[in-house]
């Protein structure tokens, strides 16, 4: 049965329509927008529908969609954060994180002590040794904590983890081992760090702790509540969790069909995930899952992951390469993870298919693979609306932009890494000169490639009016502006994190703007990000958010 419909007031609504950019009033009715206007132009053309002043005092503009995204920030939590930055948890609480590795070992013996299970595994998540000079963390470090209780520490970036002797002889590896992403020292014993999603699967119960939270429902709902208290109400899951079978549907669909959940909900299938068959199986079950959406989770699209970090030095780079070690030693080039000849037939298969997929590719050299094979698969099948994204394009140059362009393909550039490691890829891992360079959206726009931005949660925080205030500002932790020349305007910024971000996951008919038949999906601030400065855009008050017609405060 049809509902009444309602008419929001507020301070101003802006709705990202260029036919109707700015009112004062949007009507909605059963979860739909009816229209835009003054609330007297909306009550001729609908009726005498009832007015809500909720908004009356805040700016309404579209919902925030974050397209790269990961559950794992509501899963990780379930583990104590111990990153350089101080963060936010699930319960608003402010987390100060580590700022040494003093810190870190304080922390790691604090938690020690609170464990009764001299066997229980002690993980914590968040630390990245690059904000301490370079300095690698290593077993020896967390050697001093305990010398038989399993530690496991995540990075931020969450392609490494380091863990302790303890843990190494528990798996049979303290003394080396031949899968790659397991540096040994000079004693030819491993240094305890694992670098990449197969060394660290040496790490077996600690890795299925971590991966066994992406199946915990309460995740799931702890993923959509930090959503809605940053404004976003479509997130992403980019791959990290399984779609093989009926179950694995059920997770997401029936989590999010509870009573009140804050978000929309778009994981994409990783065949690299436990997906089993050949890749036009793989590609058939891809299609098949479409079936399985409801409006509140929608399956169908695909996520692949090239190479690895470019902090964690894993990340795969064309010459001149990484900056080298302080001590003047050459690093070595990044680790494929995916070998390129599976990449290759994975996305034919998914291309003939008619499946849009994403591909992680932080490095430049990575980039050069997936245009190479966009190329190829475009060549054998035409398509004209693939949207294949290129996820992360750090690296990316202007020659591989053009390119992408020609391509008809999209980005969605990890703008928070300007902020979060911006002085460490100047110094450490790139250089000034590609450093000034690196998420680079002014270039993409020159280049005519259309792009979101993203959080990567939860590598950096979710919020998207903070990946805005990066794109807009390029101001680093240090307060220095890196690469001035690649800043973007506020109205670029904001559409990269609505209608643009709407558009790779195949859904701006529905959601990214305020205009007559779409979702009512908004969020409703304090402040208008076009009227204040820029450099406090990410700190605007989220209000609330509305979802299919329903306000959640946050």
């Amino acid at each position: 049965m049809s509902q009444p419909g309602v008419i929001h007031r507020a301070r101003r609504v802006v709705t990202l329509d260029h036919a109707v950019p700015v009112a004062e009033a949007v009507a909605v009715r059963d979860g739909l927008i009816l229209g835009v206007g003054t609330v007297d132009e909306m009550r001729a053309a609908w009726g005498p529908l009832r007015v809500d002043d909720t908004f009356a005092d805040s700016v309404l503009l579209p919902g925030f969609v974050e397209a790269h995204s990961h559950s794992l920030e509501g899963a990780i939590w379930a583990w104590e954060y111990a990153g350089f930055f101080p963060r936010l948890g699930p319960d608003g609480e402010r987390r100060p994180g580590c700022q040494s590795f003093d810190a870190l070992v304080d922390l790691l013996r604090r938690l020690d002590a609170e464990l009764d299970d001299p066997t229980e595994s002690l993980i914590v998540w968040g630390f990245d040794p690059i904000y301490f000079g370079g300095e690698r963390l290593a077993a020896r470090h967390l050697d001093v904590v305990s010398s038989t209780r399993p530690i496991c520490v995540i990075h931020a970036s969450l392609h490494l983890i380091t863990v302790n002797t303890a843990l190494m002889e528990r798996e049979g590896f303290a003394d080396g081992c031949d899968v790659e992403g397991v540096p040994v020292g000079g004693d030819g014993r491993a240094i305890g760090e694992l670098q990449e999603p197969p060394a660290m699967s040496l790490a077996r119960r600690e890795m299925a702790l971590l991966f066994g939270q992406l199946g915990d429902p309460a995740s799931l709902r702890r993923f959509a509540d930090m959503a809605r208290v940053v404004g976003c109400t479509t997130v992403t899951e980019l791959g990290a969790s399984r779609l093989a079978g009926d179950d694995d549907l059920a997770l997401w669909t029936e989590a999010a069909s509870a009573d009140g959940f804050p978000a929309r909900l778009v994981p994409l299938l990783n065949p690299a995930r436990g997906q089993q068959g050949t890749p036009d199986e793989i590609a058939r079950h891809a299609v098949a899952i479409r079936d399985s959406s409801t409006p509140k989770v929608r399956f169908g699209l695909v996520k692949m992951v090239l190479d690895g970090s470019i902090q964690g030095f894993t990340a795969r780079l064309n010459p001149p390469g990484y900056l080298p070690h302080p001590d003047g030693t050459e690093r070595p080039n990044g680790i494929w993870l995916i070998e390129p000849e599976q990449f290759s037939a994975w996305f034919e298969a998914f291309h003939r298919a008619h499946v849009t997929v994403h591909t992680h590719v932080n490095g430049d050299q990575a980039v050069d693979l997936l245009l190479d094979t966009v190329d190829a698969a475009l060549a054998k099948h035409s398509w004209f609306d693939h949207r294949h994204t290129a996820q992360h394009t750090q690296l990316t140059t202007a020659a591989q932009y053009r390119r992408m362009a020609r391509l008809g393909m999209n980005a969605n550039i990890f703008s928070n890494h300007i902020f979060y490691w911006g002085d460490q890829h100047r110094a450490i891992t790139v250089g000034p000169d590609r450093a000034a360079r690196m998420d680079a959206c002014a270039t993409a726009d020159r280049e005519g490639v259309r792009y979101s931005v993203h959080s990567d949660a939860s590598v950096t925080p979710l919020g998207s009016l903070h990946t805005m205030w990066c794109a807009v500002n390029r101001v680093t932790a240090s307060g220095d502006v890196l690469g001035p020349d690649e800043r973007v305007s506020v109205d670029r910024a904001l559409r990269a994190v609505t209608i643009d971000a709407a558009h790779q996951l195949r859904l701006d008919h529905e959601i990214g703007t305020i205009q007559a038949g779409k979702l009512a999906d908004f969020v409703a601030l304090a402040d208008d990000p076009y009227d204040v400065d820029p450099m406090v855009i990410k700190d605007i008050d989220v209000i609330a958010t509305m979802v299919g017609g329903e306000i959640t405060a946050p």
